[in-house]
């Protein structure tokens, strides 16, 4: 079995020498998920450090203090993944290490200078929460327990970094807030103001939708590609829907293709499946096996 063992692993090995020699990951360090992970955590503590800041610090001057040092291990730690990461990128993967980290650092610089940006977004995000849903008690629940913004609030960290042109990391923490919230929304989706996802879980938002301002999705609503068939060939097209502003999407309707534009005003009844795009103030329900739509009366 030692022989079985050690015959495995020399196998396994080899194989994963030659397979990283080309994508350059093998060549200095990985990328550690972990990190990005608490990379992301205290991000989450910085724009929101009345409610995620370290228990053991009260006051506004200790606060202050933290989101400060929180903001400093942020600065090095994502220089360091991002360098890293860089060995992905077209334009940087056969450059010195040097190259990358003046990179890194520019990247993160503007990544930083963007917080109070996607602060401001979320506190609109929250307020569209709790204007949208009832049950609703307060912005203090909204932000602690609700997983929809916690997606929404990943998507705007990630979303930036991906306008950045960073390799893997947005979709790192993306995923990470996949498998936390059961939403799962592509770094590279364009999102306006004021969103609200309601319940959250089962929803998925491709990479090149595009949604306007005061939407609200509720569970299991797919806005995806027509079809994958392509593979490969499609990168770089426009394979997801556009959303207009006001628009509500209920629960398991599927809305799908790069040319399906839902126009402003519309409301989209639940498990409705459209390929087409709806004309602005149109109610889309499903009815009878067909799609029915009608002006909406308001």
């Amino acid at each position: 079995m030692e022989e079985k063992i050690q015959g495995v692993t020399n196998d396994i090995f080899a194989d994963v020498v030659e397979s990283h020699s080309a994508s350059k990951l093998f060549e200095h360090l990985q990328l550690d998920r972990d990190a990005i992970i608490g990379i992301l955590d205290n991000l989450v503590a910085i724009l929101f450090p009345a409610h995620f800041a370290n228990e053991k610090t009260p006051g506004t001057y200790s606060l202050k203090y933290e989101m400060g040092t929180r903001l400093s291990n942020v600065v090095n730690c994502l220089t360091d993944q991002v360098m890293v990461s860089l060995q992905q990128h077209p334009d940087y993967c056969n450059k010195n290490d040097e190259m990358r980290r003046d990179h890194a650092e520019a990247i993160v610089g503007i990544f930083v200078d963007s917080l109070p940006e996607i602060r401001q977004l979320l506190k609109k995000d929250i307020q569209a929460g709790y204007d949208g849903d009832p049950a609703a008690t307060s912005f203090d629940e909204i932000i602690f327990s609700y997983p929809g913004f916690y997606a929404i609030m990943v998507n705007r960290i990630a979303h930036v970094l991906y306008k950045l042109e960073v390799p893997m990391i947005p979709r790192i923490m993306t995923e990470h807030a996949h498998s936390r919230t059961g939403v799962d929304i592509h770094p590279g989706a364009q999102i306006g103001e004021y969103f609200f996802i309601d319940h959250g879980t089962g929803v998925v938002i491709g990479e090149t939708t595009i949604i306007g301002d005061r939407v609200k999705l509720y569970q299991g609503v797919t806005l995806g590609g027509l079809s994958t068939r392509g593979g490969q060939s499609l990168r770089g097209r426009r394979r997801h829907p556009t959303i207009g502003n006001d628009v509500t999407i209920y629960s398991n309707a599927s809305i799908l293709g790069g040319e399906t534009i839902i126009g402003d005003g519309c409301i989209i009844s639940g498990n409705c499946f459209i390929t087409s795009s709806v004309a602005p103030g149109m109610r889309v329900s499903n009815g009878k096996g067909e799609l029915q739509i009608i002006p909406d009366k308001k």
